[in-house]
């Protein structure tokens, strides 16, 4: 098998100010599939951004021209930033605050600029299958298309709105949805905030943003979360996580649309659309006094109720494992194996995920990346996969079928489904079209009557 370096396709784009870097940086990565280019002067493409991977190394003499604010300057381009200094290689925090977290000295050796490079390419090949898996929203159970009504009909309002769901089901996906079908928002930022992992003392900084000097390691002025979405959309997930003291102070921000960064006097207008999410009874903690009853009235002016994976069904289910698949096979890959098996389809269905579609995910990565490397759907390799899953498994009896209760089944309803079944090879849109039924509704008889794959080695062989 074909092994590659980890750092391949990539534009390293190196704005060396009075350091003179670039030459040292060519010489380092001449052997590897890098281009480097000279940012100084130099106009970046946003079409070869979008088609490359692409980091940029900045030397710190580009602060002192004024040139550069690294936030400002990320959000434009998109790519992470290896500073290089000739500060002492503990990255001293007084001079690097915490958000320059790729450093290099100035007589960085080729060893350590690969090394690093490798490690941030890795960062953005993960984050890109990620996003890949974020866009997947399935939606062909009745409670997902009842959803998808709702934000068709509110996703142009520019009222706030609360999304209600378990953990893992893709509230986040909701809210980027609301984000982009927004007339008014959808143009501007999409800035995420996980609520529950705002470290203690940091929330004036990371919201409001602070002023250059404003504090020891303020070395550059710094957009706090509410300015960054300005003009777009400010998603808060696990709002009900949010201390009391926190909430006065957003929602301070949401009734006057100012806000003051530390260190200094001038209030900067700010103008984004609020979507908050959480996996709590928001009311139940209004009345144990955890959280403000003015700040919940807020937020939901407009509440969405993702439903769980077990709530929409193993049509879902199917749909979401398939497309999770497809993402880390390749699309083109996939193209050159089999169907998926119906034994692994059923398997999924009749499976419970606790986490929800994050850990459908997780199930189907794994499952995918042994198909990729194996170029083949081996059942017994993925049956162990299936059976070392988080997932529940149905209850099995001995001989390691579903221990089935028949008892208030239409078993005549059954026999005819198992002989559709059978008349038409097992295929699931034939069957369905022999019945006169969608396949929607065959997925859901076939779970009611718990019909698992009885034929295992028929089942493998198609």
């Amino acid at each position: 098998m074909r092994t590659t370096t980890p750092i391949e396709e990539l534009d390293l784009y190196v704005w060396e100010g009075k350091a003179d870097i670039v030459e040292r940086v060519a010489r380092c990565m001449a052997s590897l599939d890098v281009d480097v280019i000279r940012a100084d002067d130099t106009a970046i493409s946003a079409q070869r951004l979008a088609a490359r991977a692409s980091i940029a190394v900045v030397s710190v003499s580009v602060i002192d021209t004024g040139a550069l604010v690294l936030r400002d300057w990320q959000a434009t381009h998109g790519m992470p930033v290896i500073w290089v200094g000739a500060a002492p290689r503990d990255n001293d925090p007084a001079m690097y605050p915490a958000e320059y977290s790729y450093i290099l000295p100035l007589d960085f050796t080729c060893a350590e600029l690969r090394g690093l490079v490798s490690k941030l390419v890795m960062q953005l090949r993960a984050h890109s299958a990620q996003t890949a898996g974020a866009d997947v929203l399935v939606a062909e159970s009745e409670s997902m298309h009842a959803l998808m009504k709702e934000i068709e009909t509110f996703a142009d309002c520019e009222t706030s709105v609360l999304v209600h769901g378990e953990t893992g089901t893709g509230k986040e996906r909701v809210a980027e949805l609301l984000h982009r079908k927004n007339a008014r928002y959808g143009q501007g930022p999409f800035v995420a905030v996980n609520c529950g992992a705002i470290p203690d003392g940091l929330f004036e900084s990371l919201f409001f943003g602070h002023a250059k000097g404003s504090f020891t390691g303020a070395a550059v002025a710094h957009k706090g979360y509410f300015e960054q979405a300005d003009g777009g959309t400010l998603f808060l997930d696990e709002i009900g996580d949010l201390p009391l003291y926190q909430q006065v102070k957003l929602l301070r921000v949401l009734e006057d649309g100012t806000v003051t960064r530390i260190g200094s006097a001038t209030p900067v207008k700010v103008d984004f659309r609020l979507v908050a999410a959480t996996n709590r009874q928001l009311p139940n903690l209004v009345k144990e006094g955890t959280f403000r009853a003015d700040l919940y009235y807020r937020l939901a002016v407009i509440e969405l109720i993702v439903p769980s994976l077990e709530e929409r069904g193993a049509v879902d289910k199917i749909a979401l494992f398939k497309a999770f698949v497809a993402i880390v096979v390749g699309e083109e890959r996939l193209a050159t194996l089999p169907e998926l098996p119906y034994w692994l389809a059923d398997s999924v269905a009749a499976m419970r995920f606790p986490g929800n579609v994050r850990e459908l995910r997780n199930l189907a990565e794994r499952i995918g990346v042994t198909v990729r490397q194996t170029g083949s759907w081996d059942a017994p390799r993925l049956r162990r996969l299936l059976a070392g899953s988080l997932g529940v498994q149905p209850a099995t009896a001995e001989a390691g079928l579903p221990v089935i209760d028949r008892s208030k089944w239409d078993m005549a309803e059954r026999s005819r489904l198992l002989a559709a079944l059978d008349q038409n090879g097992w295929r699931r849109k034939d069957t369905a079209q022999f019945l006169g039924i969608s396949r929607k509704v065959l997925w859901e008889k076939i779970r009611k009557y718990q019909i698992f794959d009885e034929e295992p080695e028929t089942r493998e062989s198609e």
